[in-house]
């Protein structure tokens, strides 16, 4: 399927503030920091789970449980896939995330919809499966520990091969592990949500020749696409045979600047840019990962067999605001 992903912005959003990158940063880090403290806890949800939409909320109180929860619905150790979905979705969070803060909407989206669903916490310096704040260290090492989870998913539930769905560094790293980590052999879809594949800057900035760092840099640095990551990751094409690829973008991202480095043009690979199909959808880097557009868009490339039309609601970004012209 040929996506128009490549048509410039008409609101010149491609040129967004590098001052959104710093509040971004400082908001994730103060959804973490000094938040290990668990309040009362409510008695355990269960199937089916409320599905929230309301990124910042959802992210704030799954940092009150600290690093060792798990969202709703995900980590259940004896789930066995059904004929319907047979292969399990493993959930992979972004930069400075854990696996619980992340995934508050598809944890019990999925759930709800009869998938096991898995996530992991990976990349902390100490390698704490239970960190707050992951994503930290070089992606190659990340790979390992995705590639070791996986592997455990599979043991578990019986399955053949698995489903990742990522978002932001969770949607860069698994391409990493597919391309020389041996995951394409154990992996049969992976869906990126707001990915940093060609790097921050893309491929203008990539075709200066300027080199920022060797391939094992930590992985705030593997960002920029003049990093050697980037170009080991891009070199001969990012996909491999057999495995669906599927990339979510927003126009207004905050952080993956221009919005088009997560576009993968390559066979074997769908693309969307939200605003292609829902004009009044202003997802940021950060809301598009509950965003129901998304989400849907989800659903349909985990069971493309029965996929359903895509709903437009109003959405807002999760840092700033809207976007100029855009009337809100």
């Amino acid at each position: 399927m040929k996506d128009p992903t490549r048509v410039k912005d008409p609101n010149g959003q491609r040129a967004r503030r590098l001052g959104r990158i710093a509040a971004a940063a400082a908001l994730t880090a103060a959804l973490h920091g000094g938040l290990a403290a668990t309040t009362h806890a409510d008695p355990a949800p269960v199937p089916p789970y409320p599905v929230p939409h309301q990124f910042l909320l959802d992210a704030t109180l799954a940092a009150l449980q600290g690093g060792g929860g798990s969202p709703p619905g995900t980590n259940d150790w004896s789930c066995k896939p059904s004929a319907a979905h047979p292969e399990p979705v493993i959930l992979i969070h972004g930069f400075l995330a854990n696996r619980n803060d992340n995934w508050q909407t598809y944890g019990p989206l999925l759930a709800n919809n009869g998938y096991c669903v898995f996530a992991l916490t990976y990349g902390s310096p100490d390698a704490n499966p239970d960190a707050l704040l992951g994503g930290l260290t070089p992606m190659q090492g990340s790979a390992a520990t995705l590639d070791a989870f996986v592997d455990r998913v599979r043991q578990a539930t019986g399955a053949p091969e698995v489903a990742l769905v990522g978002h932001s560094e969770g949607a860069t790293m698994p391409y990493w592990y597919l391309k020389f980590g041996g995951g394409a052999a154990k992996v049969a879809t992976m869906i990126g949500l707001a990915p940093v594949v060609h790097g921050l800057g893309g491929r203008d900035l990539a075709a200066t020749g300027i080199d920022t760092g060797s391939a094992d840099a930590p992985s705030a640095f593997q960002f920029l696409a003049t990093s050697e990551f980037t170009r080991e990751l891009t070199e001969g094409g990012v996909t491999v045979p057999g495995v669906a690829y599927t990339q979510i973008v927003t126009r207004y991202d905050d952080l993956v600047i221009p919005y088009t480095a997560g576009i993968v043009d390559e066979p074997g690979s769908t693309n969307y840019v939200v605003q292609d199909l829902c004009h009044q959808d202003y997802a940021d880097h950060l809301s598009i990962n509950s965003d129901p557009a998304t989400a849907r868009l989800v659903l349909n490339a985990l069971d493309p067999e029965h996929a359903q039309p895509v709903e437009c609601t109003l959405v807002l970004p999760a840092i700033g605001v809207l976007p100029s012209g855009s009337g809100g």
